[in-house]
Protein backbone atom coordinates (compact mmCIF):
# COMPACT_ATOMS: atom_id res chain seq x y z
CA UNK A 1 0.00 0.00 0.00
CA UNK A 2 1.20 3.30 -1.00
CA UNK A 3 -1.49 5.49 0.09
CA UNK A 4 -4.52 6.23 0.57
CA UNK A 5 -6.70 4.03 -2.09
CA UNK A 6 -3.35 3.12 -3.77
CA UNK A 7 -2.71 -0.85 -3.49
CA UNK A 8 -0.61 -2.41 -5.83
CA UNK A 9 0.70 -5.82 -6.49
CA UNK A 10 4.59 -6.40 -7.12
CA UNK A 11 6.90 -8.68 -7.60
CA UNK A 12 9.34 -8.80 -4.24
CA UNK A 13 12.29 -10.71 -2.78
CA UNK A 14 11.05 -14.37 -1.51
CA UNK A 15 10.84 -14.68 2.29
CA UNK A 16 13.28 -16.58 3.84
CA UNK A 17 14.12 -17.51 7.30
CA UNK A 18 16.10 -14.93 8.97
CA UNK A 19 16.36 -16.06 12.52
CA UNK A 20 16.34 -19.79 14.11
CA UNK A 21 12.84 -18.90 15.56
CA UNK A 22 11.79 -18.36 11.64
CA UNK A 23 9.57 -20.03 9.97
CA UNK A 24 8.82 -19.46 5.79
CA UNK A 25 4.86 -20.34 4.89
CA UNK A 26 3.70 -20.79 1.58
CA UNK A 27 0.17 -19.03 1.88
CA UNK A 28 -2.99 -20.85 0.51
CA UNK A 29 -5.40 -18.57 1.83
CA UNK A 30 -5.78 -15.12 2.86
CA UNK A 31 -8.03 -12.56 2.91
CA UNK A 32 -8.38 -8.38 3.60
CA UNK A 33 -9.46 -7.50 7.14
CA UNK A 34 -10.99 -4.86 7.74
CA UNK A 35 -8.59 -3.01 9.83
CA UNK A 36 -6.72 -2.97 6.96
CA UNK A 37 -9.08 -0.19 5.64
CA UNK A 38 -8.04 2.43 7.84
CA UNK A 39 -5.07 2.92 5.86
CA UNK A 40 -6.73 2.20 2.64
CA UNK A 41 -8.82 5.52 3.32
CA UNK A 42 -6.16 7.54 5.17
CA UNK A 43 -2.50 6.41 4.97
CA UNK A 44 -0.01 9.22 3.31
CA UNK A 45 1.00 9.06 0.21
CA UNK A 46 4.71 7.44 0.16
CA UNK A 47 7.46 6.16 -2.14
CA UNK A 48 7.82 3.22 -0.33
CA UNK A 49 4.84 0.45 -0.31
CA UNK A 50 3.84 -1.60 3.28
CA UNK A 51 3.56 -4.78 3.04
CA UNK A 52 -0.18 -5.48 3.37
CA UNK A 53 -2.25 -8.55 4.76
CA UNK A 54 -1.96 -10.20 8.44
CA UNK A 55 -4.48 -13.19 8.07
CA UNK A 56 -3.52 -16.43 6.39
CA UNK A 57 -3.25 -20.15 6.52
CA UNK A 58 -0.91 -22.25 4.56
CA UNK A 59 1.47 -24.69 4.55
CA UNK A 60 5.50 -24.77 6.14
CA UNK A 61 8.00 -24.24 3.80
CA UNK A 62 11.13 -23.80 5.62
CA UNK A 63 11.88 -23.65 9.45
CA UNK A 64 14.89 -22.03 11.19
CA UNK A 65 17.27 -24.37 13.14
CA UNK A 66 15.59 -23.57 16.39
CA UNK A 67 11.70 -24.46 15.42
CA UNK A 68 9.88 -27.15 17.37
CA UNK A 69 6.47 -28.00 16.82
CA UNK A 70 5.80 -27.44 13.65
CA UNK A 71 7.98 -29.34 10.63
CA UNK A 72 8.03 -28.72 6.37
CA UNK A 73 4.69 -29.58 4.90
CA UNK A 74 2.89 -29.16 8.05
CA UNK A 75 -0.37 -27.02 7.08
CA UNK A 76 -1.13 -24.46 9.77
CA UNK A 77 -3.23 -21.31 10.25
CA UNK A 78 -1.02 -18.00 10.76
CA UNK A 79 -2.32 -16.24 14.06
CA UNK A 80 -2.10 -12.26 13.12
CA UNK A 81 0.05 -11.60 16.34
CA UNK A 82 3.15 -13.48 16.43
CA UNK A 83 4.42 -14.67 20.62
CA UNK A 84 6.75 -17.06 21.91
CA UNK A 85 3.79 -19.38 23.88
CA UNK A 86 6.21 -19.73 26.54
CA UNK A 87 6.39 -16.96 28.52
CA UNK A 88 4.59 -15.79 31.68
CA UNK A 89 2.52 -12.94 29.65
CA UNK A 90 1.47 -15.77 27.42
CA UNK A 91 0.49 -18.35 30.05
CA UNK A 92 -2.12 -16.00 31.45
CA UNK A 93 -3.60 -15.79 27.80
CA UNK A 94 -2.77 -12.18 26.79
CA UNK A 95 -0.10 -13.51 23.45
CA UNK A 96 -0.49 -9.70 21.81
CA UNK A 97 1.47 -8.37 24.19
CA UNK A 98 4.09 -11.22 24.50
CA UNK A 99 7.47 -9.08 24.61
CA UNK A 100 8.86 -11.52 22.12
CA UNK A 101 5.93 -10.93 20.04
CA UNK A 102 4.90 -8.77 17.80
CA UNK A 103 1.93 -8.49 14.42
CA UNK A 104 2.13 -10.28 10.85
CA UNK A 105 2.77 -7.97 8.29
CA UNK A 106 2.62 -9.12 4.42
CA UNK A 107 0.36 -11.95 4.05
CA UNK A 108 -1.41 -10.73 1.30
CA UNK A 109 1.58 -12.21 -0.86
CA UNK A 110 2.75 -15.82 -2.36
CA UNK A 111 5.61 -16.52 0.97
CA UNK A 112 5.39 -15.11 4.44
CA UNK A 113 8.03 -15.42 6.62
CA UNK A 114 6.08 -16.06 10.53
CA UNK A 115 8.96 -14.98 13.68
CA UNK A 116 8.73 -16.91 16.69
CA UNK A 117 7.23 -19.94 14.57
CA UNK A 118 7.34 -22.29 17.52
CA UNK A 119 5.43 -20.54 19.88
CA UNK A 120 2.92 -18.81 16.83
CA UNK A 121 2.04 -21.64 13.98
CA UNK A 122 -0.84 -24.28 14.86
CA UNK A 123 -1.38 -27.34 12.95
CA UNK A 124 -4.58 -28.53 11.21
CA UNK A 125 -4.83 -31.99 9.82
CA UNK A 126 -3.32 -31.83 5.74
CA UNK A 127 -6.80 -33.41 4.93
CA UNK A 128 -9.43 -31.59 5.50
CA UNK A 129 -12.12 -31.24 3.98
CA UNK A 130 -11.17 -27.73 1.25
CA UNK A 131 -14.93 -26.64 2.09
CA UNK A 132 -13.78 -25.76 5.68
CA UNK A 133 -10.25 -24.02 4.32
CA UNK A 134 -12.33 -20.26 4.67
CA UNK A 135 -13.46 -21.23 8.53
CA UNK A 136 -9.90 -22.18 9.26
CA UNK A 137 -8.86 -19.00 7.77
CA UNK A 138 -11.25 -16.85 9.80
CA UNK A 139 -9.25 -18.36 12.94
CA UNK A 140 -6.35 -16.26 12.04
CA UNK A 141 -8.52 -13.37 12.88
CA UNK A 142 -11.76 -12.30 12.50
CA UNK A 143 -13.77 -14.93 14.29
CA UNK A 144 -11.73 -15.46 17.15
CA UNK A 145 -11.31 -11.20 17.43
CA UNK A 146 -14.77 -11.97 17.67
CA UNK A 147 -14.73 -14.30 20.45
CA UNK A 148 -12.22 -12.36 22.33
CA UNK A 149 -14.32 -9.73 22.47
CA UNK A 150 -17.02 -12.01 23.82
CA UNK A 151 -14.64 -13.89 26.22
CA UNK A 152 -13.51 -10.61 28.14
CA UNK A 153 -16.71 -9.38 27.58
CA UNK A 154 -18.11 -12.15 30.12
CA UNK A 155 -20.80 -13.29 28.19
CA UNK A 156 -22.69 -16.38 29.21
CA UNK A 157 -26.44 -17.83 30.29
CA UNK A 158 -28.90 -15.40 31.15
CA UNK A 159 -26.70 -12.38 29.71
CA UNK A 160 -28.17 -9.74 27.13
CA UNK A 161 -25.65 -8.31 24.74
CA UNK A 162 -25.33 -5.89 22.33
CA UNK A 163 -22.81 -5.88 19.07
CA UNK A 164 -21.84 -2.86 17.60
CA UNK A 165 -21.00 -3.46 13.68
CA UNK A 166 -22.32 -5.61 11.44
CA UNK A 167 -18.71 -6.30 9.35
CA UNK A 168 -17.17 -9.69 10.07
CA UNK A 169 -15.80 -9.09 13.24
CA UNK A 170 -19.05 -7.52 14.64
CA UNK A 171 -21.03 -10.94 13.17
CA UNK A 172 -18.01 -13.05 14.71
CA UNK A 173 -18.84 -11.73 17.93
CA UNK A 174 -22.54 -12.62 17.09
CA UNK A 175 -21.81 -16.28 16.64
CA UNK A 176 -19.60 -16.48 19.51
CA UNK A 177 -21.97 -14.83 22.30
CA UNK A 178 -24.86 -17.28 20.94
CA UNK A 179 -21.96 -20.24 21.16
CA UNK A 180 -21.21 -18.71 24.55
CA UNK A 181 -24.82 -18.63 25.34
CA UNK A 182 -26.28 -15.59 25.50
CA UNK A 183 -29.79 -15.26 26.31
CA UNK A 184 -30.44 -12.09 23.92
CA UNK A 185 -28.25 -10.61 21.42
CA UNK A 186 -29.30 -7.23 19.91
CA UNK A 187 -27.26 -6.69 16.71
CA UNK A 188 -26.68 -2.77 15.83
CA UNK A 189 -26.49 -2.70 11.85
CA UNK A 190 -27.80 -1.25 8.85
CA UNK A 191 -26.87 -3.48 6.01
CA UNK A 192 -30.06 -5.99 5.68
CA UNK A 193 -27.88 -8.77 3.81
CA UNK A 194 -25.14 -8.54 6.68
CA UNK A 195 -28.16 -8.38 9.65
CA UNK A 196 -29.69 -11.33 7.98
CA UNK A 197 -25.95 -13.06 8.75
CA UNK A 198 -26.22 -11.98 11.86
CA UNK A 199 -29.86 -13.14 13.03
CA UNK A 200 -28.63 -16.65 10.98
CA UNK A 201 -25.45 -16.38 13.61
CA UNK A 202 -27.84 -16.19 16.73
CA UNK A 203 -28.80 -12.13 16.95
CA UNK A 204 -32.67 -12.13 18.32
CA UNK A 205 -33.08 -8.22 17.42
CA UNK A 206 -31.44 -6.09 14.59
CA UNK A 207 -31.39 -1.87 15.54
CA UNK A 208 -30.89 0.35 12.06
CA UNK A 209 -30.88 3.34 13.72
CA UNK A 210 -27.85 4.67 15.06
CA UNK A 211 -26.61 7.78 17.76
CA UNK A 212 -29.25 8.67 19.95
CA UNK A 213 -31.94 6.85 18.18
CA UNK A 214 -30.07 3.75 18.13
CA UNK A 215 -29.36 4.07 21.81
CA UNK A 216 -32.81 4.61 22.72
CA UNK A 217 -34.36 1.86 20.74
CA UNK A 218 -31.89 -0.53 22.46
CA UNK A 219 -32.90 0.98 25.69
CA UNK A 220 -36.68 0.47 24.50
CA UNK A 221 -36.03 -3.28 24.08
CA UNK A 222 -34.47 -4.05 27.05
CA UNK A 223 -37.23 -2.29 29.51
CA UNK A 224 -34.70 1.57 29.97
CA UNK A 225 -31.76 -0.80 31.36
CA UNK A 226 -29.47 -1.58 28.33
CA UNK A 227 -27.41 -4.68 27.98
CA UNK A 228 -24.98 -6.43 30.46
CA UNK A 229 -22.81 -6.97 27.94
CA UNK A 230 -21.61 -4.55 24.36
CA UNK A 231 -19.20 -5.67 21.85
CA UNK A 232 -18.19 -2.72 19.76
CA UNK A 233 -16.67 -4.00 16.75
CA UNK A 234 -16.34 -0.68 15.01
CA UNK A 235 -13.95 1.87 16.39
CA UNK A 236 -14.74 4.80 15.97
CA UNK A 237 -15.76 7.52 18.15
CA UNK A 238 -19.93 7.22 17.49
CA UNK A 239 -19.52 3.15 18.19
CA UNK A 240 -18.18 4.33 21.36
CA UNK A 241 -20.58 6.88 22.44
CA UNK A 242 -23.35 4.17 21.51
CA UNK A 243 -21.52 1.34 24.05
CA UNK A 244 -22.07 3.39 26.80
CA UNK A 245 -24.95 4.36 25.99
CA UNK A 246 -26.78 1.11 25.20
CA UNK A 247 -24.71 -0.53 27.79
CA UNK A 248 -26.40 -1.46 31.68
CA UNK A 249 -25.03 0.02 35.13
CA UNK A 250 -22.59 -2.79 36.51
CA UNK A 251 -22.02 -3.88 33.22
CA UNK A 252 -18.94 -4.55 30.51
CA UNK A 253 -18.19 -2.54 27.29
CA UNK A 254 -15.76 -4.67 25.42
CA UNK A 255 -13.92 -3.37 22.66
CA UNK A 256 -12.34 -4.92 19.88
CA UNK A 257 -12.29 -2.44 16.92
CA UNK A 258 -8.96 -0.63 16.53
CA UNK A 259 -9.64 2.50 18.38
CA UNK A 260 -9.65 5.40 15.30
CA UNK A 261 -9.55 8.26 17.98
CA UNK A 262 -7.39 8.99 21.61
CA UNK A 263 -9.57 10.21 23.89
CA UNK A 264 -12.14 8.06 25.35
CA UNK A 265 -14.62 8.94 27.55
CA UNK A 266 -14.27 7.04 31.28
CA UNK A 267 -15.63 9.64 33.32
CA UNK A 268 -18.45 9.59 35.61
CA UNK A 269 -21.36 10.41 33.14
CA UNK A 270 -19.88 7.60 30.48
CA UNK A 271 -18.53 4.47 32.92
CA UNK A 272 -17.40 5.43 36.35
CA UNK A 273 -20.35 7.01 37.52
CA UNK A 274 -22.00 3.43 36.96
CA UNK A 275 -19.92 0.87 37.75
CA UNK A 276 -19.29 -0.12 34.08
CA UNK A 277 -16.09 -2.09 33.46
CA UNK A 278 -14.17 -1.14 29.63
CA UNK A 279 -12.63 -4.43 28.30
CA UNK A 280 -10.76 -5.35 25.32
CA UNK A 281 -7.83 -5.00 22.79
CA UNK A 282 -6.39 -7.24 20.41
CA UNK A 283 -6.96 -10.48 20.29
CA UNK A 284 -4.63 -13.07 21.46
CA UNK A 285 -5.91 -15.52 18.54
CA UNK A 286 -2.90 -18.32 19.77
CA UNK A 287 -4.64 -18.67 23.28
CA UNK A 288 -7.87 -19.81 21.33
CA UNK A 289 -6.42 -21.85 18.54
CA UNK A 290 -6.87 -25.63 18.95
CA UNK A 291 -10.00 -25.42 20.63
CA UNK A 292 -11.15 -23.61 17.86
CA UNK A 293 -9.96 -25.31 15.17
CA UNK A 294 -11.74 -28.17 16.88
CA UNK A 295 -14.90 -26.65 16.15
CA UNK A 296 -14.35 -26.29 13.11
CA UNK A 297 -13.64 -29.45 11.90
CA UNK A 298 -16.58 -31.03 13.72
CA UNK A 299 -19.19 -28.63 12.55
CA UNK A 300 -20.22 -26.84 15.80
CA UNK A 301 -19.34 -23.72 14.06
CA UNK A 302 -18.57 -22.07 10.64
CA UNK A 303 -17.20 -18.52 10.49
CA UNK A 304 -16.40 -18.83 7.01
CA UNK A 305 -19.88 -17.43 5.60
CA UNK A 306 -18.74 -14.27 6.00
CA UNK A 307 -16.62 -14.73 2.89
CA UNK A 308 -18.83 -13.41 0.47
CA UNK A 309 -16.33 -12.06 -2.59
CA UNK A 310 -13.05 -13.74 -3.82
CA UNK A 311 -10.04 -12.41 -5.70
CA UNK A 312 -7.09 -13.48 -6.89
CA UNK A 313 -3.44 -12.32 -5.48
CA UNK A 314 -2.99 -10.33 -8.79
CA UNK A 315 -6.54 -8.41 -8.22
CA UNK A 316 -5.98 -8.02 -4.62
CA UNK A 317 -6.26 -4.14 -5.40
CA UNK A 318 -9.71 -4.97 -6.20
CA UNK A 319 -10.79 -6.71 -3.18
CA UNK A 320 -9.73 -3.61 -1.56
CA UNK A 321 -12.04 -1.57 -3.48
CA UNK A 322 -15.22 -3.91 -2.87
CA UNK A 323 -14.55 -4.22 0.98
CA UNK A 324 -14.47 -0.14 1.11
CA UNK A 325 -17.49 0.33 -1.16
CA UNK A 326 -19.61 -2.18 1.10
CA UNK A 327 -19.85 -4.39 -1.98
CA UNK A 328 -18.54 -7.27 0.15
CA UNK A 329 -18.18 -8.16 3.72
CA UNK A 330 -14.91 -10.07 3.70
CA UNK A 331 -12.46 -10.96 0.76
CA UNK A 332 -10.77 -13.97 0.54
CA UNK A 333 -7.74 -13.98 -1.81
CA UNK A 334 -6.37 -16.88 -3.12
CA UNK A 335 -2.49 -16.49 -3.80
Amino acid sequence: MYGAGDVRVEERPDATVQEPTDAVVRVTLACVCGSDLHPYRSKPASQKGSPMGHEAIGVVEQIGSAVTGVDVGDHVVVPFGFSDNTCDICADGFHTACPHGGFISGAQAELLRVPQASGTLVPFPADVDPALLPALLTLSDVYLTGYHAAFVGQVGPGKTVTVIGDGAVGLSAVLAAKQMGAERIILMGRHEVRTDLGRRFGATDVVAERGEAGVARVRELTGGAGTHVVLEAVGHMPAYEQAYGVVRSGGVISRVGVPQYTDAPVGSASLWGRNITLNGGPAPVRAYLEEAIRLVLDGTIDPGVVFDAEVSLDDAAEGYRLMDSREALKVLVRP
